[in-house]
Parts: structure tokens; C-alpha cells; sequence
């Protein structure tokens, strides 16, 4: 006589239509990253986070065929390398896609379902606070966000393209890597709402720049040495404008984004410092804010295509 399989309460849960929405009321929602670490079995290759914009996690990870149980954040996912089979089961529906470049996985927040996946994947992940997708959605003149659809290996390369740059850009700055967290965040929840929500958002485009007066207290603001200043929340704060607004209206009015002004700045200033006086390449990392001579090196380089030794032979 054939014994049945025992199944663990998660998997019981899943069993039934429907499960994947009605058992999150009953089960206690995990932390992405605390989830994640449990399926995943490792530990991230890289962790960025940020209480306001959620977390940016890299991982290399083996096979997996497991639940991941509902968790308080949305899971946004994209696949640096290499090409993987993805199967997700939701209660009797089963999506199956592959990881790849360019294509987008989404666990909405409060969602179960069981994984299978047969080998080792290459993933970067963004954790996005519900909180966050409803500000971007107050800002864009909804009355609530729609829900995020569930995604399995699905075409997005924006999407996929904006999570690929998160990982690049972050260069061991605490001030720059911060506000660009900040900013992509902001541009991720916007086309999410736009391209993965029940309802599509309508947004009122900002008309003209800053005001004078706001503009220069935005560039105060950037240029200051306190890193507590250099906040995209403060910033738009003190223009009187939501944080979304506030990046179309700064773009207007200096061609750059926040994030890539205050890049310049910092370009500009390490190359006056290289270039004028005798100070050593580590004290200006330092005196920059990067966290070592090694990140302000690799920042440096990839916007000049030199590193900063051989810049300064060549200037003078």
C-alpha cells in the first residue's frame, strides 16, 4: 500500500487553490534578507541597505527546491550570468521560466510558493518596502497601489537593467551610494507600478526647474561634508516637493540627477586635490568620504579611465 508523503505545514498550505494569498494572514512574514538566508543556504556576495529604500543584495547560490514563506518586503530579482530553469508552484498553478539576462523575477510581499530550481543561479536582489511603493504611488496621484504580479523570468530589461547598475554603482562612498540607493529606488517603484501592478499609475510630469532660492540650497546641501545632509528625503524636503518630484525638477535644472551631480562634485574636487597639491591619494579618499584608498581608486577610474596615480603624474 502506497504511504503518503508528509508534508511540512508551509507545503500543506500550498496545497490548497488559493493558498498562496490566504495562508500569509496566518503565518508570520520574514524579513527578506532573513528569508532569503534561509532558502539560499549562503550568505550574499554583497548587502546594501537602507531603511527607507530597502536592501541590494548579490548571491551565488546552488540548487534549491524549497517554500519561501511570506516575507514583509517585495522581492525584486534579475540574473547578472548565466541561464537556469525556474519553476514556482502556487497551490495546483505552476509558472516556469528561465533565468537569464535581461528577464525579471517578482515575489510579491506576503506571497508563498514552493521553488524548484535544479542548479546554481546568479542573482541580484532588491527588497522593497511596501511602504515605499505606496509613497511612489501617493506621489503619482494614486489612491493606492495595485498589487505586484507574480513574475517568473519575465522579459523587463529596464527592470533588469536598473537592478544590474545598482550593484556597479555602489563604490564604498556613504554619501553617494546612499542618495543613488535613494534614486533608484524611487525610478524601480515607479516602473514597477507602471509595468507590474494590478492597475497602472497615471503621472502628472513635473513642469519647469527649482526655484532659484531651492536650487541653491540643494546644491548647500550636496556640497556639505556631513553625510546626514546628503539625503534625497532632506533635499526634497526643503524645495518643499515629494522626493519623485523633486529629482525631475533638480534634472530640469542641472541636466544631471542628484546622485550624478554630487558624482561630479566629487570628481571635480579629487581632481583639484590631485592635481594642486601633494596629498596623499589615501587621505583624499578619505577626506572624500570613500571608505578606502582601493574604492575611491575603482570610482575614480571608472569615470576617467585612469587611476588616480597615473592622472596625477599626467597633469603636472
Amino acid at each position: 500500500m502506497t504511504r503518503p508523503i508528509a508534508q511540512s505545514p508551509s507545503e500543506a498550505l500550498l496545497a490548497a487553490p488559493g493558498a498562496a494569498h490566504d495562508s500569509s494572514a496566518s503565518i508570520e512574514r520574514r524579513r527578506a534578507d532573513v528569508e532569503m538566508a534561509r532558502v539560499l543556504k549562503t550568505a550574499p556576495l554583497q548587502i546594501a541597505s537602507d531603511p527607507s529604500s530597502g536592501a541590494i543584495t548579490h548571491w551565488k547560490h546552488g540548487a534549491l527546491h524549497d517554500v519561501v514563506e511570506p516575507m514583509t518586503d517585495h522581492v525584486i530579482m534579475t540574473y547578472p550570468t548565466g541561464v537556469q530553469r525556474l519553476e514556482r508552484r502556487t497551490g495546483k498553478s505552476v509558472a516556469i521560466g528561465t533565468a537569464r539576462s535581461g528577464v525579471v523575477t517578482i515575489i510579491p510581499a506576503g506571497s508563498s510558493a514552493r521553488w524548484d530550481i535544479p542548479g546554481s543561479v546568479d542573482v541580484i536582489q532588491l527588497y522593497l518596502p511596501q511602504a515605499a511603493l505606496g509613497r511612489i504611488a501617493h506621489e503619482a496621484n494614486m489612491l493606492a497601489p495595485g498589487d505586484l504580479l507574480e513574475r517568473t523570468g519575465y522579459p523587463d530589461p529596464v527592470v533588469s537593467g536598473l537592478l544590474m547598475s545598482a550593484a556597479d554603482m555602489l563604490e564604498g562612498n556613504a554619501a553617494l551610494d546612499h542618495l543613488f540607493r535613494q534614486q533608484l529606488t524611487d525610478v524601480l517603484a515607479t516602473r514597477l507600478l507602471a509595468e507590474h501592478a494590478g492597475e497602472a499609475p497615471t503621472f502628472e510630469l513635473a513642469i519647469g526647474g527649482l526655484s532659484p532660492h531651492a536650487l541653491r540650497r540643494a546644491i548647500e546641501r550636496l556640497r556639505s561634508d556631513r553625510d546626514t545632509d546628503v539625503s534625497l528625503t532632506m533635499l526634497a524636503s526643503d524645495a518643499g516637493l515629494s522626493r519623485f518630484h523633486f529629482c525631475r525638477a533638480f534634472k530640469e535644472s542641472t541636466g544631471l540627477s542628484p546622485h550624478a551631480w554630487l558624482r561630479q562634485q566629487r570628481l571635480d574636487q579629487a581632481m583639484n586635490m590631485l592635481r594642486d597639491t601633494d596629498t596623499p591619494i589615501a587621505a583624499i579618499a578619505a577626506q572624500l568620504g570613500y571608505a578606502s584608498q582601493t574604492a575611491f581608486a575603482a570610482a575614480f577610474k571608472k569615470l576617467t579611465e585612469e587611476t588616480p596615480s597615473d592622472w596625477r603624474r599626467r597633469m603636472r
